[in-house]
Formats: structure tokens, C-alpha cells, sequence
């Protein structure tokens, strides 16, 4: 049963996921302590550290050890980094897309995502307070 990848897979990422979601939370209760509020320290310490782990283990695991099972790397990645913060993925994506040489297209997910997810977030608080 545990050798099924449809099995071991989901196993992996929930497992990482447990793990980055409570690093988030927690981390981000430390700064907040210990900083105060007034700017998000917790969220942008967790943004840039994600995007820096999700850098160095995304080339680890496929360039310099390509040796790491499937079930580690979607654990890891997908998992912990996917919980712990999305904005790795989107830096991921974004340089993906620039180094395959879509300038085009990586300027316009990078600046669209940030654009269009404030706005989303303000449509949102709009939907939710429609006859309040």
C-alpha cells in the first residue's frame, strides 16, 4: 500500500505541509512580538527566506543531487516551502519563465500577480460586504 505513489505522494506534501504551516504561524508570532504590527515583518521575512530555500533546494535536488527521491522533493518543495509561503512558487515560476527567455510573459505574471492578487483581495472585501 505505501509503495503506491498516488499513496506515498499526497503522504509526502501533507506531512511538509503540516510542518511549513505551523513555521509560518509561528515565526510570524515572533516577529510580531518582537517588532510589533505596524509592518508585516513576519510575512516578508517568510516571503524572502521561502523564495531563497526554494531556490537553493530546487537546484540542489536537480542539479547537484539529482538523487533525492520524488517524495522528499514534493515534501519539501510543495509541501513545507508551498505552506510555509506561495510567493516561493511565484518567485520560482517567474524565474522560470525568464530564464526560458519569455521575458514578456515572466514580466507580466510577475507584475499581474501582484497587481491583480491586491485588487483580487479588495474585490473580495467588496463580495463579502455586498448587503451588510
Amino acid at each position: 500500500m505505501l509503495q503506491d505513489p498516488n499513496l506515498r505522494h499526497p503522504i509526502a506534501i501533507s506531512l511538509g505541509a503540516v510542518a511549513g504551516a505551523l513555521s509560518r504561524y509561528y515565526i510570524t508570532l515572533w516577529f510580531a512580538s518582537r517588532f510589533g504590527t505596524a509592518f508585516p515583518y513576519g510575512t516578508f521575512f517568510i516571503n524572502i527566506t521561502g523564495c531563497l530555500a526554494m531556490g537553493f533546494f530546487i537546484t540542489l535536488a536537480f542539479e547537484r543531487v539529482p538523487t533525492i527521491p520524488s517524495e522528499v522533493r514534493l515534501m519539501v518543495a510543495t509541501g513545507f516551502l508551498g505552506a510555509y509561503t506561495t510567493f516561493s512558487t511565484y518567485g520560482l515560476e517567474t524565474n522560470v519563465l525568464w530564464r526560458d527567455r519569455s521575458y514578456s510573459i515572466a514580466a507580466s505574471y510577475w507584475a499581474g500577480s501582484a497587481i491583480l492578487g491586491v485588487i483580487a483581495v479588495q474585490l473580495g472585501i467588496i463580495l463579502a460586504r455586498i448587503g451588510k
